[in-house]
Order: C-alpha cells, then sequence, then structure tokens
C-alpha cells in the first residue's frame, strides 16, 4: 500500500516538473483619468415683475329669467349624470393634437362614463318608443286587415245567399222542383238571411207542383206568421188558397201545358199588340204564376209605348208587387232609359229605404248611361254600401275624371280603394300611376299596383318599373314584382333584379323568371347567374 502512495506521489511531482514554465507577465501601465473641464453656470436674469391685473368695472347681471326652461333642462340632465369628482376621466387628453379633455386639477374627474351612461338610456328609451309606435302601429293593420276579412266574408256570405235564390230561380224555370225547393231551404236555413220570406213563397211553390200540399201550406203559413209585415204575404195568400184548392188531388198535366201556351200567348202578343194584353198581363202579374211567366208578363209591357202599360210598369217597379217582380220591373226600366224612365227611378230611389232596391236602381242608372245622377249619388249618398256601389257603377261608364276629383276629396281609405278599382275599369292607367307615386297610404298604393298589372305591359310596365326604382318600402317593392310577373314581363323584371342589391328581393325576381321558361330574356338571364 505504502508503494501505490509513493508511485503515485512520484507521478505528481513529474508533472509538475514536465509543465511548461510560465514567464512573468509584464504589468500594463495606469493611464491617469482625466476629467472635462465643466463650464460655468449662466447666470439666470431676474423674473420680470408682473403688473397687476386691472380692475373689471361692474356690470350688471343680463335677465335670465327667459332661460328658465333650458336650464331646468340642464339641470334635469345633470341629476342624471350625477356628482363631478373624483373618478376615471374618460374623454382624452388635453394638448396638441386631436381635440380632447384630460385629467384636469388635481385628481381625475367621473364625468366621462355618466354622460355615455345617460346617452346609451336615452337611446334605449327612443329605441322602445319607436318599437311601441312600431307595434301600435303593427296592431291597428292587424285590426284593419281583419275588419276587412270580415267585410269580405260576409259580402261572401250573402253571394252565397243569392247564388242560392238564384238557382232556386233558374230551377223553377226550368220546373226542376225537388231542386228548387232544395235550393230555396238553403237560403232559407242561411244565417241573417234577407232572403227567407221570399225563399218560404217559392219553396211552397215548389212543393205544391210535388203534390206536396201539405208541406207546402206549412211552408207558406210560416211565412204568413214569421213576417206579417212582408211584402210577400199577400202573394202568399193567394198561393195558400191555391195550395188549399190543389190538396187532394193528383197534379194535372194541363197545368204545365196550360202555362206554356200562356207563354207562346204573351209572346205573340208582344210582336203584335201589346196594348191589347195590359189587363191580361197585369192579372199574370198580381196572381201566383211561376217567375218565368211573371218575367215574361214584364217584358211585355216594357216594350209597350202605351200610358197604361207604362203606368202599370211603374206601379209594379214602385212596389206594386213582390220584390222579386219589382227589380225585374227596375231593371226593364234601365233597359229603356228614356229620360222618363230615368226620372221614375230617381223617384223610386229617394222614396225607397230597400238596400237592395236601391242598388238595383243604380244598376239601371249604369244601363241607362245617367252618368249626373250616379255621380251626384256617389257624392251625397249617407249609406256607405250604396255609396260604394254608385262609385264601382262611374266605372264602366267611363267617368275617369270625376272619379279622379273624387279621390282626391275623400278621406275614407275603403271608398278610396273602391274609386280605385272603378278608374281600373275605366282603363284610367295614367291616374292609377299617380297614386302609385304620391299616395302616402302604402295600402293603397299596393292597390293602385296590382290594379296596373292587370292593365298591359306595353302602358304600365315602364311606370312600374320607375316606380321600383325610388319606392323604400320592400312590401310595395314586392308588389311591383308580383305586377311585373302578372303581366309577364321578363324584360322589366330581369332590368330590375341587375340593379337590385337586397338579396331577398332579387332572389324573389329571380323565383318569379324560374317560371317564365317561354322568355328567351328570362333564361338568358337565369343562364347568366349560373356561369358567374
Amino acid at each position: 500500500m505504502s508503494v501505490v502512495k509513493n508511485a503515485g506521489r512520484a507521478l505528481m511531482i513529474g508533472a509538475i516538473l514536465s509543465a511548461p514554465a510560465y514567464a512573468q507577465v509584464p504589468q500594463v501601465p495606469r493611464v491617469p483619468m482625466v476629467l472635462p473641464e465643466i463650464p460655468p453656470m449662466p447666470v439666470i436674469p431676474p423674473m420680470p415683475v408682473i403688473p397687476p391685473m386691472p380692475m373689471i368695472p361692474d356690470f350688471e347681471l343680463p335677465d335670465l329669467s327667459e332661460l328658465g326652461p333650458m336650464l331646468a333642462e340642464v339641470e334635469s340632465m345633470l341629476d342624471r349624470i350625477g356628482p363631478i369628482g373624483p373618478g376615471p376621466m374618460m374623454v382624452g387628453p388635453i394638448g396638441p393634437g386631436p381635440l380632447g379633455f384630460g385629467p384636469v386639477g388635481p385628481g381625475p374627474m367621473g364625468f366621462g362614463p355618466k354622460i355615455a351612461m345617460a346617452f346609451d338610456e336615452q337611446r334605449s328609451r327612443d329605441d322602445e318608443a319607436r318599437q311601441r309606435e312600431d307595434e301600435a302601429r303593427q296592431r291597428a293593420d292587424e285590426a284593419r286587415q281583419r275588419a276587412e276579412e270580415e267585410k269580405q266574408r260576409e259580402a261572401e256570405r250573402r253571394q252565397r245567399i243569392d247564388e242560392s235564390y238564384q238557382r232556386g230561380q233558374e230551377s223553377l224555370e226550368r220546373r226542376a222542383w225537388e231542386r228548387a225547393a232544395d235550393s230555396f231551404t238553403r237560403v232559407i236555413e242561411a244565417p241573417n238571411s234577407a232572403r227567407v220570406d221570399a225563399s218560404l213563397y217559392w219553396k211552397a211553390y215548389a212543393l205544391d207542383k210535388l203534390n206536396r200540399q201539405a208541406d207546402a201550406l206549412a211552408s207558406v203559413q210560416d211565412l204568413i206568421k214569421r213576417f206579417p209585415q212582408s211584402r210577400w204575404i199577400s202573394d202568399a195568400k193567394a198561393l195558400e188558397l191555391q195550395v188549399r184548392q190543389n190538396a187532394g188531388q193528383a197534379p194535372k198535366p194541363e197545368d204545365a201545358s196550360n202555362e206554356e201556351l200562356k207563354l207562346l200567348a204573351l209572346q205573340a202578343l208582344q210582336h203584335s199588340d201589346p196594348e191589347q194584353a195590359v189587363p191580361m198581363l197585369e192579372k199574370i202579374l198580381q196572381g201566383t204564376g211561376s217567375p218565368q211567366l211573371k218575367s215574361r208578363a214584364l217584358f211585355v209591357l216594357s216594350q209597350s209605348n202605351s200610358p197604361r202599360a207604362r203606368q202599370v210598369l211603374t206601379a209594379v217597379a214602385k212596389g206594386g208587387s213582390n220584390p222579386d217582380v219589382q227589380l225585374r220591373a227596375i231593371r226593364y226600366l234601365g233597359t229603356n232609359g228614356t229620360a222618363e224612365n230615368r226620372a221614375i227611378l230617381a223617384e223610386i230611389y229617394a222614396s225607397s229605404s230597400d238596400v237592395d232596391i236601391k242598388r238595383a236602381i243604380l244598376r239601371s242608372f249604369m244601363v241607362a248611361g245617367d252618368k249626373t245622377r250616379m255621380l251626384n249619388l256617389a257624392t251625397t249618398e249617407k249609406n256607405p254600401e250604396l255609396r260604394m256601389e254608385a262609385v264601382r257603377q262611374l266605372g264602366p261608364m267611363g267617368a275617369r275624371e270625376e272619379l279622379w276629383q273624387m279621390y282626391q276629396k275623400e278621406s275614407s281609405p275603403d271608398l278610396k280603394r273602391q274609386i280605385l278599382g272603378a278608374l281600373f275599369v275605366s282603363g284610367d292607367s295614367a291616374h292609377l300611376i299617380d297614386v302609385a307615386n304620391s299616395e302616402q297610404n302604402v295600402e293603397l298604393r299596393r292597390r293602385a299596383i296590382q290594379h296596373l298589372g292587370t292593365m298591359g305591359r306595353t302602358s304600365t310596365g315602364d311606370a312600374l318599373v320607375g316606380i321600383y326604382a325610388k319606392e323604400k318600402d320592400t312590401d310595395v317593392k314586392r308588389t311591383v314584382i308580383n305586377s311585373l310577373f302578372t303581366q309577364n314581363n321578363a324584360e322589366s323584371l330581369v332590368a330590375i333584379a341587375r340593379k337590385e342589391t337586397d338579396p331577398a328581393l332579387k332572389r324573389e325576381m329571380v323565383s318569379k323568371l324560374s317560371l317564365m321558361t317561354r322568355s328567351k330574356v328570362a333564361m338568358d338571364y337565369l343562364m347568366e347567374i349560373l356561369n358567374k
């Protein structure tokens, strides 16, 4: 062990002896540090003495009483903003550059965030007010639409009743008694029907022809009991007597042939000597004959120029028979629209309170071409339904300027809508274009545009494109699109589609064009879209 230690010591000594000898490192001379000479501080001249501020002369404060409302508004705004004091200021730095209000005074202020909060609250209140206004407007529109729909349903209901009644009349003329009785039963059972008494009469008449006298008597007695003041009472009593006479008897074929013979005889008298037939015609009108027989008798009377025939026809038109016969007499007076007949119609109109009778007279004025009386009733009639009827009849009479003057003076949207329909019937596209461009009521603008769409592309296509170009309301724009589509006006649809930036409206136009497969313009535009 000691040998190993000695050997290791020898190796260490050899290594030290074999290492290179280090020369002594020369010492680097030190460079003395020389500091630059500091120039002496310049002498600061004394500050100039600031002269004292001149005294501000006394002046009288202006009267601020007129600013009371404004100051109250400012005070209200400051109350909403809150107190000004320490807090972060949020309006920006003061100094060169962008205008701002940096930290002012000894510390930050809390003015900015509260102003922003006040403005946000005011904006929120304004938005809520606008929303409430929009909702109120929408509710009003919905209520108006529901009322319009209710009117439409009521009109459709009356029309169905009138159609059932008319089918019953036609069945009587064809001697389809069972079908006639069914039609009049539907009129009787319809709610709020205005022709129940007439239908009870004609149902009893048809049942009598079917040899069902018991049912016929029940129907005519129901009429007499329920409608004691009806103008059908005299006819009903005459029919009741006839039914009782026929009770227990088989139907007589000669009855039908007898009526046919009477019709043939009346037709012959019509061409030969109408004056001779007047007493017999008057008797037929007062009897229980069929509607066809009474209608023929009235027609023969209307063709006669004799004073007696005109007197009978006038008496019937004034209500000397049942309402069905009266309406036919009024129509015949309108067809033969002499000045005398028109004067008789005006007299009946003024004395009657029956809306159906007055409506028939208005239509007779239209057939007779009596524009003066029609225009007078269109402006003075108190009943809205009759006034609208008069307005409608002015359309086929070509009263364009008269209708336009009425439109400009009228305030009722419902009546304005009827005037637009009459202008459409008269072919007055110029005034419809005026309404579409200048009317403040959106629904009336849309109605005018709808009418323009059915008046032909040649006269209204360019006008519809012009209306679309300056229109802001989306619903009105859609109405223009539908009107151009109704006209099959692909050229105009493509023209406005190229300029439209609203994706929904453009998609609607492309949808319409995709249905116009026979139009080359439409197909070319669709291919252009596909190739993009």
